[in-house]
């Protein structure tokens, strides 16, 4: 298979050989533009059509299929591009297709063409002199955005009236590795707006080496797992805009980790991503699964009657049986008073299930809420000896027995969690305290997981549960250690989330921190596997952080910001009526909370429904006669939280803010259009904010504004200190120059473009060109 592998790799390298040319080599100040004809219209599938010629009716790209076949570190990758003519009348196009280096082309195809048709690479120094050329041609900046890659170019072809057709595009490429890590890169547009082409994405990876954890930092992925085969797609809706990157971790012995890292110097070092896998086929082999002590605490309150109380049964049956003989469980059921299957967990085994399941079906829904005693008593039962225990617990109300009070519940249960049980909540409906759930389960390393109306009560709890399968590593934490060998607390900080969560079988870890200085960093994971504590050690080297993963601060940013909003929903917690709050004004230290959030939010472009107005310049909260004015907008951030964040403890607004937080403290992949959940549970987006590289532009009027111009109180009324016409040399020098920092987006925006190059403020004026459904 090695042998193979090398030869397979050696005839790529020797194809992509035969396809450079001498120019790749030096590349000059300012590249020759062509001198082929450009056509009239320009397709560029991983952005959109351009134009030379004002037609209504011009062509549309419509649809385009990715499809990534990655064998060995060898990326075949099928773009199927699908364009209409709507006009009565044949129309000319060439493809414009931007490539990573090393890539070479395989195949290109027209369905139902006669003629010769053929495609060329172009390396990166005569692919700025085209890209050049259709920029000054067709009056639009858009495509400055891939200046600095390779590009495929086809021969131009023709393009039936009233007829649709499809081109079928190949290209290989070999993908470097980064120790166990390999990485994919497909190039898009970062553009927000201005193109409605429909995309699908998929890929596969093979690979001799068992694949410990597959990851996109750009896009969602629905994954079908084996050891060696992991078939990856976005799901339908979510190929949104942006380039789409693929990460893969091929298994070593113990835990499978990698590092990525962005340079910062003003925190005095930079941010790092931590991945880490472990294979779900080698688990057997590895060591023997740790046994789990199940806790079900059921509501079985007056609202619970009828079709909730017979899915909570069905429920925790499901969770029982999924249970390996051997393994614990109890069942404690409650309304204003509390009930209990066995004094203590009882190991299952055939008779402990049959009686298991005469008391489920002995259960009636009546009477109030007792959440306070349900769960102290869930916590302080004896645990079974050498078992990870985790408590199931379920409502559907608020509590309306015993002490009602959100403080006392909340802290009194951790307080007395004194066996460190797992406590994963299920909030059934819209009546439930949203806040008090989601705080128990994080603070004891678990998830809450709300339930909504329509949504079957016996899926969501069995389809958690069986993610809990053998625990792999619990109780894990990452610490640094220094040169000496000693563990510091002085290289890393920030660690998102703050308390690692248990590893289960598949499962991957998804951390986000700072790093301090330029030395070499070795972190530790620790924790208990199989009943044996276990270190596994690995190290990243700040001179290897690049510029190009910008999404690593962006992604630790939205961590940031959501953690920040739930200390503030925490702190107005009351201790009295349920469902009441206290006020942000209970907690003193919540104004350094709200300047750190807006901070954050207008650097890195990270909008929620608590700082939406950032968006919008002509509100008054925001903005001074003068300009931004920080301290209004920290006042109106907290305004909005007092309102929705605090006030609202349950109902649908409480239930949709808990989602979106939630979602904010664990992302792991781009949300460039701030999308979020409103108070009617609908989705919402925004648009006059574009996250582009490191750099985030906000839309003021028709130009849109570098962030740090916006943040800088009074700067953003100031003239600038130097304006760049489009389509002069200096106007291109600009554009490769910020290319080579990751940042070529900038230049592409259509309209005025007010920025901060090399630390002067510069205004560029491109031509202000609409777009409309991919033409």
């Amino acid at each position: 298979m090695l042998a193979a592998r090398l030869r397979r790799l050696y005839s790529y390298l020797l194809v992509s050989a035969l396809f450079a040319t001498p120019t790749a080599l030096a590349q000059p100040e300012v590249p020759a533009e062509t001198d082929r004809e450009i056509a009239p219209f320009v397709i560029v599938p991983q952005q959109r059509t351009y134009s030379t010629q004002v037609i209504p009716t011009g062509l549309r790209l419509t649809d385009v299929s990715a499809t990534i076949e990655i064998v060995e570190q060898v990326a075949t990758t099928t773009l199927e591009i699908v364009i209409h003519n709507p006009s009565s009348r044949q129309l000319e196009a060439e493809l414009i297709v931007p490539v990573p280096d090393r890539a070479a082309i395989r195949r290109f195809s027209i369905d139902g063409s006669v003629g010769d048709t053929t495609a060329t690479l172009l390396p990166s120094a005569e692919a700025r002199g085209l890209y050049r050329s259709i920029v000054r041609k067709m009056q639009d900046p858009g495509l400055l955005e891939f200046i600095g890659l390779n590009l495929i170019r086809s021969s131009v072809f023709p393009v039936p009236a009233n007829a649709s057709q499809t081109m079928t595009m190949v290209y290989e490429q070999i993908l470097v590795g980064d120790g166990d890590r390999v990485d994919y890169v497909l190039p898009r547009s970062d553009a927000l707006a201005g193109s409605s082409v429909g995309w699908k994405i998929k890929a596969t990876i093979q690979s001799d080496r068992v694949i410990s954890a597959v990851y996109s930092p750009s896009h969602e992925l629905q994954t079908s797992n084996g050891a060696s085969r992991v078939v990856a797609e976005v799901p339908e809706g979510k190929a949104g805009p942006g380039a789409f990157r693929l990460s893969y971790l091929l298994k070593r012995d113990g835990l499978s980790t990698t590092v990525l890292t962005y340079p910062d110097e003003s925190i005095g070092g930079g941010y790092f991503l931590l991945l880490a896998g472990i294979p779900e086929a080698e688990q057997e082999a590895a060591r023997t699964p740790q046994k789990r002590e199940v806790i079900i605490v059921l509501d079985r309150s007056g609202s619970m009657r009828g079709e909730k109380i017979e899915q909570a049964r069905g429920a925790a049956m499901q969770v029982l049986e999924g249970l390996e003989r051997g393994e614990a469980f109890n069942i404690i059921d409650y309304a204003e008073s509390v009930s209990k299957f066995a004094e203590q967990a009882v190991i299952k085994d055939d008779q402990s299930i049959v009686e298991a399941r005469a008391y489920l079906a002995s259960l009636q829904a009546g009477g109030g809420t007792n959440i306070h005693h349900a769960l102290k008593t869930a916590v302080t039962q004896e645990p079974t000896e050498d078992m990870l225990s985790m408590v199931i617990f379920l409502t559907d109300g608020l509590p309306t027995a015993g002490n009602t009070s959100e403080v006392d519940i909340r802290e009194q249960s951790l307080e007395a969690n004194i066996h460190a049980r797992r406590i994963f909540t299920f909030g059934v409906g819209f009546d439930v305290n949203a806040p008090l759930l989601d705080r128990i389960a994080q603070s004891s390393r678990a998830a809450s997981i709300n339930v909504l109306p329509g949504e079957d009560i016996e899926v969501a709890v069995t389809t958690v549960f069986r993610r809990l399968a053998g625990p792999v590593l619990s109780s894990p934490r990452i610490t640094a250690i220094d040169a000496q060998g000693v563990s510091s607390t002085r290289i890393m900080r920030e660690l998102m989330p703050a308390s690692l969560p248990d590893l289960f079988d598949g499962d991957q870890l998804i951390t986000l921190g700072q790093y301090i200085g330029q030395d070499p960093v070795l972190l530790s994971i620790e924790g208990d596997q199989g009943g044996v504590m276990r270190s596994y050690q690995f190290g990243f080297d700040p001179a290897d952080a690049d510029v190009a993963n910008s999404f690593v601060p962006r992604l630790w940013a939205s961590r940031k910001i959501a953690n920040l909003i739930d200390e503030i929903r925490q702190s107005g917690a009351n201790g009295g009526a349920p469902g009441e709050s206290a006020g942000v004004t209970a907690s003193p230290g919540a104004g350094e909370l709200v300047e750190e959030i807006v901070r954050l939010s207008m650097k890195f472009g990270i909008l929620t429904e608590y700082t939406a107005f950032l968006a919008q310049p002509a509100d008054a909260v925001s903005l001074n006669a003068e300009g931004f004015d920080f301290a209004l907008a920290c006042s109106a951030t907290l305004n909005n939280l007092e309102d929705k964040a605090v006030n609202e403890r349950w109902g649908i607004g409480a239930v949709s803010q808990s989602l979106n937080i939630k979602g904010g403290q664990v992302q792991a992949c781009a949300n460039p259009s701030n999308e979020w959940l409103d108070a009617n549970m609908n989705s919402v987006s925004i648009t006059t904010v574009q996250q582009l590289g490191d750099q985030t532009m906000f839309k003021r009027g028709e130009r849109w504004v570098d962030a740090r111009i916006v943040s800088a109180e009074n700067q953003e009324s100031e003239p600038p200190q130097q304006i760049v016409e489009f389509g002069s040399n200096e106007y291109f020098a600009m554009a490769e120059s910020l290319a080579d920092r990751g940042r070529s987006a900038l230049m592409a925006i259509p309209g005025e473009v007010y920025l901060i190059v090399n630390g002067e403020a510069v205004l560029v004026s491109n031509p202000v060109k609409p777009i409309d459904d991919g033409c």
